[in-house]
């Protein structure tokens, strides 16, 4: 591989493994037609894991820059600080769902169950705390797949309590807010809710949709994204979470949205001639930094990012 990798996987003073410095590279991705991911040294967040749909999930090495696919997990994300990864398997075990917590220190895997089939538990969410895994739970109706509601993974305790939510649209989704409470899209808004029971904590009208999967929130909390509501020419809307209301429109437009760069920037893929680049984007829309260029049939097989936020070591 490169000569510059990163420094190995190390252990925190609070026990979590920090992730390495990141060295400065063109990262290869396997499965992607040629897709290199452009990383420099002291980039704020890590592409720790990727994919193409739920057929092929590849997972970064803790000691260098290579992806190795994981064969058996239609998705993988790997925990704040970067010692666990959460993993969700290809099919059922013993009639059931599972998540499949791993400890890349140690090695000690835990499969932890979720829910009965025919419902499925995906689209893995770690809180902020890397204490807890969020689900989205799906059950098919008229050969169609509908969200009914979250499961909540205690990773410690090895136990996940699943709660049905009435009302959901068929395709939405959960993610932690940075308080520890769920957020899901809600009409032309979202909604916050309780994750030991469902209750709503509070919702947000016609702020427009949060931009998920991937953290939608800043990291310090203090703005969010969503996909501006049809009255605005603009596409990007940041909200100030606190006072519930839109603070700015960006006049970009993203294929999609893979979370924040840091706090005044974003992560974006956008198309760009026949085919599509992921790049960093200041709040006025203008691309600062090209991190890949992606080609139109890796794009449409369904790619994914996730990133994990660099910790010092």
């Amino acid at each position: 591989m490169i000569a510059e990798i990163a420094l190995a996987l190390s252990l925190t003073l609070s026990g979590q493994a920090a992730l390495p410095v990141a060295a400065r590279a063109d990262l290869a991705l396997p499965g992607t037609s040629g897709v290199k991911y452009r990383e420099k040294a002291g980039d704020p967040v890590r592409l720790t894991a990727y994919g193409l749909g739920t057929k092929r999930t590849y997972l970064r090495s803790t000691t260098g820059d290579g992806f190795a696919w994981e064969k058996t997990l239609s998705e993988i994300s790997v925990a704040p600080g970067g010692r666990l990864t959460a993993g969700v398997p290809t099919s059922y075990r013993s009639g059931y769902d599972t998540l499949v917590v791993t400890d890349r220190v140690s090695g000690a895997t835990s499969r932890i169950r979720t829910v009965k089939k025919p419902q499925t538990a995906s689209y893995a969410s770690w809180s902020r705390d890397g204490k807890k895994v969020a689900l989205t739970v799906e059950h098919k109706e008229a050969g169609k797949w509908r969200v009914i509601g979250f499961t909540v993974v205690d990773v410690a305790a090895k136990s996940a309590r699943t709660v049905r939510v009435t009302g959901l649209p068929p395709n939405a989704g959960f993610w932690w807010s940075p308080d520890g409470n769920l957020v899901s899209m809600h009409g032309t808004g979202l909604r916050i809710y309780r994750p030991d029971d469902g209750a709503v904590v509070r919702t947000y009208a016609g702020i427009g949709r949060p931009t998920g999967p991937e953290d939608s929130f800043a990291p310090s909390g203090k703005r969010l994204t969503t996909w501006c509501p049809s009255r605005f020419k603009e596409q990007v809307c940041l909200i100030d979470p606190a006072a519930g209301r839109i603070v700015r429109r960006i006049d970009v437009r993203p294929e999609a949205m893979f979370g924040w760069w840091d706090e005044s920037h974003l992560i974006a893929a956008m198309a760009h001639g026949n085919a599509y680049r992921l790049v960093v984007l200041d709040l006025d829309g203008k691309t600062t930094r090209i991190l890949a260029d992606v080609p139109a049939k890796t794009w449409s097989g369904e790619l994914w990012l996730s990133f994990t936020r660099n910790s010092k070591v």
